[in-house]
Formats: structure tokens, sequence, C-alpha cells
């Protein structure tokens, strides 16, 4: 197995959504290498089904080796998410890195999805990112090598990643054409802008109470494989590689991996459930997925 060679140490990575799921895991990836990482999130008391609050998360960031910094913050409140980058950069000198990973979802059609729940998931997932990014890009355009990465898929507009619950699909392509148009607006100032989406349901405790259970997460990926994809991205020069749509496994398989068997739940499952938004056309690493994959899933 080949990984990146290059390294997070000393590099401030702010990241929305870390206290638990696949924002912590990129987070303790960093932390790896001894990044500092500021923590963004809600969760400041526990959750009653969801593990995991920015005080837990900083404790394994700090074990892992990094440094944290647990911020509450709220990403629909954009005074919030200044005060917090304020303090990130305070804490640790300025932000290299900033990974947009909060997100809301609701899978339900036009007339399902009451206005609140749909204001929700834009608010956070598109809003949230645009806030985000505003309040990094400042300090991101003084970092030696600065990164920005959305957690949001690839543009493919077939109408069936729409049709059956369009308020999340919309707010999730916002997150991509985000990247996409700030990719291109700071490519002066040399920050690159990416989005990277997992090809499989990833592991997460949302997936496991939220959405599929435990047959689904049998069916899945661990939230390492979007962590170590996530590495091999922000260790790039980010003047060369920007405004890319990334594929978690096509990441990491043209980074050297050939092995992906030890990034699922169960080593031995031979049909992995594909995530929503992943395009049909799309060809899979040769000799790297294991057989025919079915059933669906969404983050």
């Amino acid at each position: 197995m080949t990984m990146s060679t290059g390294s997070l140490a000393g590099k401030t990575l702010f990241v929305s959504g870390a206290s638990r799921g696949i924002g912590l895991a990129i987070a303790l990836r960093a932390a790896k290498d001894g990044a500092n990482v500021a923590i963004a999130a809600k969760t400041d008391q526990p959750h009653p089904k969801l593990p995991g609050t920015i005080h837990t998360a900083a404790e394994e960031i700090e074990a892992a080796g990094g440094k944290a910094l647990p911020l509450v913050c709220d990403i629909r409140d954009e005074a919030a998410v200044e005060a917090a980058v304020a303090k990130a950069v305070e804490a640790f000198g300025g932000i290299d890195i900033c990974v947009n990973n909060a997100s809301a979802i609701m899978l339900t059609g036009t007339l399902e999805t009451p206005m609140k729940r749909y204001d929700l998931m834009h608010q956070i997932n598109g809003r949230g990112t645009y806030v985000v990014s505003r309040a990094c890009i400042p300090h991101l355009k003084k970092a030696e090598n600065p990164h920005v990465l959305n957690l949001s898929p690839p543009l493919d507009m077939n109408p069936k990643w729409f049709a059956p619950h369009p308020a999340y699909s919309m707010a999730k392509y916002t997150m991509s054409i985000y990247a996409m148009a700030m990719a291109e607006e700071f490519k002066r100032d040399g920050i690159a802008f990416n989005t990277l989406w997992p090809r499989t349901a990833i592991a997460t405790a949302a997936v496991a109470n939220l959405l599929g259970g435990d047959q689904l997460v049998a069916k899945s990926r661990t939230p390492e494989i979007m962590a170590d994809a996530a590495h091999v991205i922000l260790t790039k020069p980010s003047r060369e590689f920007t405004g890319q749509h990334c594929m978690d496994d096509i990441v990491l398989y043209e980074a050297g991996v050939r092995d992906f068997a030890g990034y699922q739940v169960n080593p031995d499952e031979t049909e992995l459930a594909p995530d929503f938004f992943v395009p049909d056309t799309l060809p899979p690493p040769p000799g790297s997925l294991p057989g025919p994959m079915g059933g669906k899933l969404g983050h």
C-alpha cells in the first residue's frame, strides 16, 4: 500500500462537523502527522443517539499526536463562524486547510419535505459551506499550501439523483458548485478548492442509527478511507490540484493503493452498498473493487 508522502505536520485545519464520523476521521489522520485541528461543531453535550462531542474529539486528536481546539459553532451563524475562525488563528497562528464536512440530510420528496427541513439543509450544506469558506479565505491566502475540501458529490446531473429528494440533492450539489466556482475565483491566490465523495456507504453513527442500521453498516467501508483520501488531496500542491471532484477509492488507487479490503467493515463482503451521486459512467479502479454492489445510501 502506497500513501501520500506529504505531511500535515504543523498545519492548521479548520474542520466543520468534526465531532464524529468522517470529519473526525479526517482530523485524526491529520493529527497523526502532528497537525493542529480546530473542531467546529454544535455538539458540546452528548447526543442521545450519536456518539461524540467536540470535547471527546479533542481528546482523540491529542492522543493521536495533534493539537486540538474544540469550538462550539453553529455554521448557520455568521458571527459564530467568524469568532471560531478568529480563535483558531489566535491559537495556532493561521489556517492552512478548511474542511467543509458539516451536513444535514432528509431523504424525502417535495411534498414530504417541510420548509423547516428544507431551510436546515440549505443553511448548513450550502450556506454553511459558503460562510465557513468565506471566513477562512483571508487566512488561507497567507498559507504556504492552502486547501479547501468540501465533502460533496461530483456534479452528475442525472435526474435520478434529484427526483427522490430534490431538496437534499440541491443542498449537497450547492457545496460542489461553490468548490468549482471558488477554485477559479481564487486560482491566482493559490488556494485549492476540491470536493471528495465516497463511492460506497460509509459506516458512521448516522448511517447506523438513521439510515440503514447494522445490515447497511456491514456493506459499508470505514471512515478511514475518506480520511486517507483527504490526506492525499490536502498534501498535493494547491496550485496544481484544484477544481477537482474526487472519489475516495480513485484518489487512493492513483496514490498506489491496491488492496481496499482493509477499509471494509466486513472484509469478506462482496456486495458493498454504493453511495448516492456516483456517476454511472465512473469506471472502478482496476482490480480494486470487490464484485458487484447493490443498494443505495446518502450522507
